[in-house]
């Protein structure tokens, strides 16, 4: 009787030391169960129950294409001179006035691309109202916890003297100003700051509401400040100067541009494994690779994030969990004012207003006459779903590349976990490459459309509205796709249009910042 108690308290202490081992263990094995809905975490279920290809017929054609030359040759084919220049104003620039308004300062919030226009408005607004310009600050970004400030991305010295004939531009305030800080004006309401100037405010505005407080405070500061002077209705030098900032005065620190430059010459110049593991990529890109022909490659930007999926309130295909996620997570960073969430998908996809997953951009450039000998580079800073939701893409394309498959970690040090340093490094690659295509819009693809369009570079524009239609087709077959896609895309590889009233300078640059030659 007592050895048979004995073994049943043995069994029991047994299942509870099993048991505590199985707590213990099972957050490690499914971490994404214990953690919580913020904009760095992934969706529950979303990183590991990844959907299976939703256009299987398509890949399946996609995967067995033939490579035709003559096609190839002219996908690779450099833009036609469209009889547009690069026009940035008159060299001989009135002098600057002898006395200047005041300080102004801005705070710019978003991405680097949202910033980096901030950065253009805020020299303009500067000009308008005759004052000496801040180096403006960056905030926080809220998504990725950037804190990267504009001396981190940009190289301020180049920035301040291709300005020095506009305008008045200082580092830091004088001693008498320091007060003038983000925490200053985040404590209380203070009489300098301007809190509600407009979404795309005149120059009227500016003088009438800021102009006062610089004259009657010697500084003023603006915050928020994106998107906020208009396209519209201004004098044509300060338009050009816009131009000026954003295509000559704002370039990468050197660092930045050094990375940049290693990893297009890898791109050009594929090196061998012993050559891989380099560091000193410095030293690599004196192009010592005379018996080697350079090689084109495209710049692929991924818009395919987290904040991207759920806003968008599609269906990705990751059955009812990845739905609920998506759902939670929408309504717990927006509130439910998604207005998408209206729609059914159906709809949604066939307005185009659905960003295009990685197997879709993937069926998209195979159909243009991409073939699996294309050298590919990714630029995203994070793909929804992880690896396993690139993994078609990655099929159609075995030669893509990204900042980690071409650049050791050491390389990596300095932009490691800094989104806008991160973006920094595909921009300038972006701007190096033989075709730019952007999965969706969004600023980054606004920033490199406009900037490209001025240097008169390939980029194709994906027609959402065709590719939305022709993916809820599930009977079409390959040649018709195909057909459709290269129809459908003939005037969208970098092709000029004429900015609209409204529409931004920095995405369509001409007439204000080029000249009819």
């Amino acid at each position: 009787m007592r050895l048979n108690y004995q073994r049943h308290c043995y069994q029991l202490l047994r299942r509870k030391a099993m048991c505590g081992l199985f707590v213990l263990i099972f957050p490690l094995i499914f971490p994404c169960l214990f953690t919580p809905f913020t904009h760095a975490s992934p969706s529950t279920f979303s990183e590991w129950n990844v959907p299976k290809p939703r256009h299987l017929r398509l890949l399946r054609s996609a995967l067995q294409r033939e490579r035709l030359t003559w096609e190839q040759s002219d996908l690779w084919a450099p833009l036609a001179d469209q009889g547009w220049r690069p026009y940035l104003g008159s060299v001989n620039a009135p002098s600057l006035p002898q006395k200047s308004e005041g300080y102004l300062q801005v705070f710019l919030d978003g991405g680097l691309n949202q910033q980096r226009m901030g950065i253009c408005d805020a020299v303009a607004v500067a000009k308008i109202l005759n004052a000496t310009l801040v180096i403006p600050h960056l905030e926080v970004n809220p998504v990725w916890q950037d804190s990267s400030s504009f001396m981190d991305i940009f190289d301020v010295d180049h920035f301040m003297n291709v300005l020095k004939d506009d305008i008045p531009i200082i580092k830091e305030l004088p001693d008498e100003f320091s007060w003038s800080t983000r925490e200053y004006y985040a404590t209380a309401i203070r009489g300098t700051r301007i809190k509600r100037a407009p979404v795309h405010a005149s120059a009227n505005w500016y003088l009438e509401n800021v102009l006062p407080v610089l004259q009657s405070n010697g500084i003023a500061a603006i915050s928020p400040f994106s998107h906020r002077l208009s396209f519209d209705n201004l004098p044509s030098e300060i338009q050009q100067l816009r131009c000026k900032v954003n295509f000559k005065a704002l370039v990468f620190v050197p660092h930045i541009r050094a990375l940049g430059d290693a990893l297009v010459h890898r791109l050009r110049y594929p090196p061998g494994q012993s050559q891989a593991s380099s560091t000193d990529y410095l030293r690599e890109t004196t192009y010592q690779n005379g018996k080697q022909n350079p090689q084109k490659f495209v710049v692929l930007h991924l818009r395919f994030d987290k904040d991207m999926a759920a806003h968008s309130a599609c269906d990705f295909g990751g059955g009812k969990a990845e739905k609920l996620a998506l759902a939670k997570y929408r309504q717990t960073i927006w509130q439910g004012r998604v207005l998408n969430s209206q729609f059914t998908d159906k709809e949604l996809r066939s307005q185009g207003r659905c960003p295009l997953t990685p197997e879709e951009v993937g069926l998209l450039l195979a159909a243009l006459g991409f073939d699996n000998n294309t050298r590919l580079y990714l630029a995203s800073h994070k793909v929804y779903g992880g690896e396993a939701r690139i993994s078609t893409l990655r099929k159609l394309f075995p030669l893509m590349e990204d900042k980690k498959s071409l650049a050791s970690s050491a390389e990596r040090v300095h932009i490691k976990g800094k989104a806008s340093l991160l973006a920094a490094v595909d921009y300038h690659v972006g701007m190096h490459s033989d075709i730019f295509v952007s999965a969706s819009p969004g600023n980054m693809h606004n920033a490199l459309v406009g900037h490209r369009t001025f240097e008169n570079m390939k980029t194709i524009r994906p027609n959402m509205v065709l590719l939305g239609q022709l993916f809820l087709n599930k009977n079409i077959s390959w040649s018709q796709f195909r057909q459709a896609v290269v129809e459908g895309h003939q005037n969208r590889q970098g092709q000029l249009r004429l900015r609209k009233p409204k529409q931004s300078i920095y995405t369509y640059p001409a007439p204000d910042c080029m000249c009819h030659a």
